[in-house]
């Protein structure tokens, strides 16, 4: 079965240009379009979709609300922010709302089907190390007091030494792969611990674990742990 995805930009020329690339793509199809988030929403409530490439800066309704309403929803599709450099903080805010990634406007075609594929498979989700240097630029802005009780509060505590090691290394912007090597395990075994690490604190993709990591102080901006 297709993968089927929503292309959501107020720019008519970018979502032809996205929709070519899927066109072309034997297990894609672009099901729906809209060219803004109230659009979307409507959009959305009479068609089945797997993955939306959400832009930020929309008229009537911004990517950022649009993508917190469609994760707010049970059985929502996943989302991927489309953003450029100097909008990395509405990045920032996308992935807090409940977005599985982000990617640059001008993302190679091959890296931008690498990604829908990955989150739709429920994976990885795209680049990690990007995932953290976008962190590692807005975590100073993330408020320092009370941290203690955000980790408390999020039930980190109930995490194992180990889940809790692997957490830190997903923070970071380790792959599973990496993270094997580095802890001396099987990819297998490490899926497994970050899978029990999204259930335990109730988080849906690693891109959740990456800002609860900063949000709570485990991690510090550069990637160093407490």
């Amino acid at each position: 079965m297709s993968i089927r995805v929503m292309l959501v930009d107020d720019q008519v020329l970018l979502r032809t240009g996205f929709r070519m690339v899927l066109a072309a793509q034997p297990d894609m199809e672009v099901v729906a379009e809209a060219g803004d988030g109230v659009e979307a929403l409507e959009v959305l409530r009479g068609t089945e979709v797997d993955v939306v490439l959400m832009d930020v800066r929309m008229p009537k309704l911004d990517g950022v609300e649009t993508t917190r309403r469609i994760c707010s929803q049970p059985g929502a599709p996943k989302v991927l922010i489309l953003t450029t450099f100097d909008l990395d903080e509405y990045a920032f805010s996308g992935l807090k709302a409940g977005a599985s990634g982000f990617m640059l406007k001008d993302v190679p075609p091959a890296e931008l089907l690498g990604a829908i594929r990955s989150v739709h498979s429920g994976d990885a989700v795209v680049a990690p190390s990007t995932t953290r240097r976008l962190l590692d630029r807005f975590s100073p802005m993330l408020p320092s007091t009370g941290r203690e009780s955000r980790a408390a509060d999020s039930g980190i505590d109930r995490l194992t030494d180990r889940e809790r090691e692997v957490m830190l290394l997903v923070a970071q912007g380790l792959s599973n792969g990496e993270i094997a090597a580095r802890l001396v395990l099987s990819e297998a075994t490490v899926k497994t611990h970050v899978g029990r690490i999204l259930t335990k604190l109730d988080l849906r993709d690693r891109v959740q674990v990456v800002v609860l990591a900063y949000e709570t102080g485990l991690v510090r901006a550069g990637g160093g742990s407490l």
